[in-house]
This record gives structure tokens, sequence and C-alpha cells, in this order.
């Protein structure tokens, strides 16, 4: 089994449209694990591997392996229960250079997802901005935002989620 293209299908499930397979997710994302492998047509051994190395850690079981569910990225709506986190002081945001006008009117906005996605590293957010065109990478300025009373959210695999990021806290790194 191709396990690129299934992970891409575990995403999509898992993420955006579990309806698509007759999937049910709970409130805080967690789906069944027997129901997953019956109805999306793999089995266990296929999915542990998945979940296992996956480069960028999206799924997660529970303890006893009978619940799974995306780390983050959804456009469904679900809470994960993350806590409020003390952010680093800088994080980072990839993007497209031909997103900049947008973001220069509304900051960084959540757009189809549940939150806005950030990176501790410069690195990751070259590769995300990399997907969607000639990548730039914007700065946040986490440290103030967080001391303006703004939340940040660290994820199981960690990246870090915040509702919004209004221009003010953000600087372009490069073009």
């Amino acid at each position: 089994m191709n396990t690129v293209k299934t992970g891409r299908f575990l995403s999509l499930i898992l993420r955006h449209k579990p309806e698509e397979i007759g999937l049910k997710l709970d409130s805080e994302g967690w789906a069944n694990v027997a129901e997953l492998l019956k109805k999306g047509n793999m089995d266990m051994a296929t999915l542990e591997e998945i979940v296992a190395t996956n480069n960028k850690k999206r799924f997660k079981f529970n303890d006893d392996k009978t619940k799974i569910r995306a780390s983050q990225g959804h456009s469904v709506r679900v809470d994960l229960k993350l806590e409020p986190q003390i952010p680093p002081d800088n994080l980072f945001h990839g993007t497209a250079t031909h997103f900049l006008s947008s973001i220069y009117e509304k900051g960084l906005v959540a757009g189809s997802r549940q939150q806005v996605h950030l990176s501790s590293d410069k690195d990751t957010a070259i590769n995300v901005g990399q997907r969607h065109g000639k990548p730039i990478v914007l700065n946040v300025n986490a440290k103030v935002m967080s001391d303006d009373g703004i939340k940040f959210y660290l994820s199981d695999n960690g990246v870090w989620l915040t509702d919004h990021v209004p221009i003010k806290y953000l600087t372009v790194l490069g073009r």
C-alpha cells in the first residue's frame, strides 16, 4: 500500500471530510479506529506505520489505539482541548508572495481552517510557503502578541496555533 497516498487520504478524512466514507468524529476530533479501518479499507499495520512515520506527525492514537485523530489543521469543527501556552518570542509563517497583499490588509487569518498555523523555525515556514508558490517567510512577534493577551496553543505535533495574527505583529523576513 502506498503510505503517502494513504496519509493524504487520512488527512482528508480526519481533518476535512469524514463524511466522504461515512465516518463520524467526536467533538474532540477522535475517530473510532475499527470503523476507520473498515470504512477506509485499510489494515491496522498500515495505519500504525503512517502514524509512526509521517514526517509531520499529523496523526495521533489514543493510549489503547482504539481512537485516532489529526493533530491540527481541521476545517471541521473540533475542540482539541489544547491549553494556552506561552510561545517563544518569535514564530514564523510561510506563505507565497502572491498572498502578501491580502495579509497586509487582514493579517494572518485561519481561512478554511480553525486556526492560523505557525512554526518555531524558518526552514519549516519556507517549506510550507513553497507549497503555494514563491515562498516568503513572515516573522510573528509572538511575545508581544502574548503580552497583549492573544492566546497561543501548541498542537501535539509541534505546530503553534492562534486565532488571528494582526498585521502589526508581522514582519516580512525576505523576498
